[in-house]
């Protein structure tokens, strides 16, 4: 027999919501969010193969309603690099991207997701999400950095290759050295060093967006080649939006699992480790429950799949957070920018292409995957031919995810049965 189960806490102790000494630390915390994920989101819309303004439809509406469902303080929704990586892999080759079938196809792929997620919360199937062992989660991700990476060289590097494929794009790009442009470099690598140095200053330095509004002057002020701006943003209207393209769902079926449960690997870390209260506990199911409605929420304003960010979690409980309304005001303010959107129309790719590459730099270690070889070498095994899967199933990425996950089973089942023998033996 059990004994009696824990009492869980009120809702009042989980989200104070109505205690005023949360209320400016929320609001700082959240606004602080805002001030990076503006620029962020952007570039990661771009990474998913979207015009820029659609990323600042996908860190408003998803985050404003993800605040209403979440048990974490700290977790703040919206674009993420893995999440628009994957978005890009599946639909790059269905649609052109950036265009308006691409646009349709990614909101239904958000639709896919956030349904996917919401089933599996309201079934209290949340435990699913540890199907991925830490060997094929690092496996993809190294090589899903690698990936990333490459597809910002280009921008980085103030190049227009005309190569198709992320790898080939950027190969072209750092092989064609008299097609560099020295201003895009320049920019690429001052945005990079002040994201990181703005962090040496104070822990909240807004680097990101610090770096946004000097290279936007700059390309002002000087005579920055036109086609290496973002150009016009179109004025992002919020609308709900149900016309989307219904009979490609069973084409976007298993990429929207695999995302539904990549993308969770986020939450799980930010839920498990970015905490305010040190003796909070997390309740996956809930958490899957408030990544669906957010991922619905992104579909019905045209958006592409959201998840967990764990940069911008972390910033937000190093500015303060204390309750989810933090992801509240994040996403109320970036809705408040979104008619001022155009002000950007001048901001350099080099700049997008930076922010991204600053924030997947710590996926491009590889002493995590060196480490799982010498600890134990099955699990090497695993996360080096998942990275080498992924690398090799470009672009359909997600294949790479479906292979660690078979690879990790069959190893599993038969280090089990060695382990059996040798008992029975």
């Amino acid at each position: 027999m059990t004994g009696p189960a824990p009492e869980k806490p009120t809702a009042d102790q989980e989200q104070p919501w109505s205690s005023r000494t949360t209320w400016l630390p929320d609001v700082v915390a959240g606004l602080t969010v805002a001030l990076l994920v503006i620029p962020q989101a952007m570039a990661y819309s771009v990474l998913a193969g979207l015009p820029p303004h659609y990323g600042l439809l996908a860190a408003g509406v998803p985050s404003l309603v993800a605040s209403f469902f979440t048990g974490s303080a700290t977790l703040q929704t919206g674009p993420t690099a893995l999440t628009s990586l994957l978005t890009f892999g599946t639909l790059s080759t269905l649609a052109a991207p950036q265009s308006a079938d691409y646009i349709a196809l990614a909101a239904l792929l958000a639709l896919i997701v956030g349904a996917i997620r919401l089933g599996i919360g309201l079934a209290r199937r949340g435990g699913i999400s540890r199907i991925m062992s830490p060997p094929v989660v690092q496996g993809f991700a190294s090589a899903a950095g690698l990936l990333i990476f490459s597809s910002q060289v280009p921008a980085a590097l103030g190049t227009l290759p005309s190569e198709q494929g992320v790898m080939a794009r950027a190969w072209a790009s750092v092989l064609a050295p008299s097609s560099w442009h020295p201003e895009a470099i320049g920019i690429a690598l001052a945005t990079i060093f002040l994201i990181f140095a703005g962090r040496r200053i104070h822990r909240t330095f807004p680097g990101v967006l610090v770096a946004a509004v000097l290279a936007s002057i700059y390309s002002v002020v000087s005579n920055y080649p036109p086609s290496l701006i973002v150009g016009e943003v179109p004025k992002a209207a919020l609308a709900l939006n149900l016309d989307l393209p219904w009979s490609m769902a069973p084409t976007l079926l298993i990429a929207g699992l695999v995302i539904a449960l990549v993308g969770f690997a986020e939450v799980v870390v930010v839920s498990e480790t970015v905490k305010t209260d040190p003796s909070q506990t997390w309740d996956p199911n809930r958490e899957f429950i408030s990544q669906g409605t957010a991922n619905l929420a992104a579909a019905f304003v045209s958006a592409f799949p959201v998840g967990g960010s764990f940069s911008r979690s972390t910033l937000s409980g190093l500015a303060g957070a204390q309750t989810p309304r933090a992801g509240m005001v994040t996403g109320g303010a970036v809705l408040v920018f979104l008619p001022f959107a155009g002000i950007l129309a001048t901001l350099p790719q080099a700049v997008l292409g930076a922010i991204v590459i600053a924030a997947i730099l710590s996926l491009l270690d590889p002493r995590p995957i060196h480490r799982l070889w010498k600890t134990r070498r099955s699990d090497g095994i695993v996360a080096v031919a998942t990275f080498v899967f992924t690398l090799f199933s470009t672009p359909h990425v997600e294949r790479g995810v479906i292979f660690g996950v078979a690879l990790a089973t069959c190893v599993r089942w038969s280090t089990k049965r060695k382990d059996d023998q040798e008992t029975r033996a």
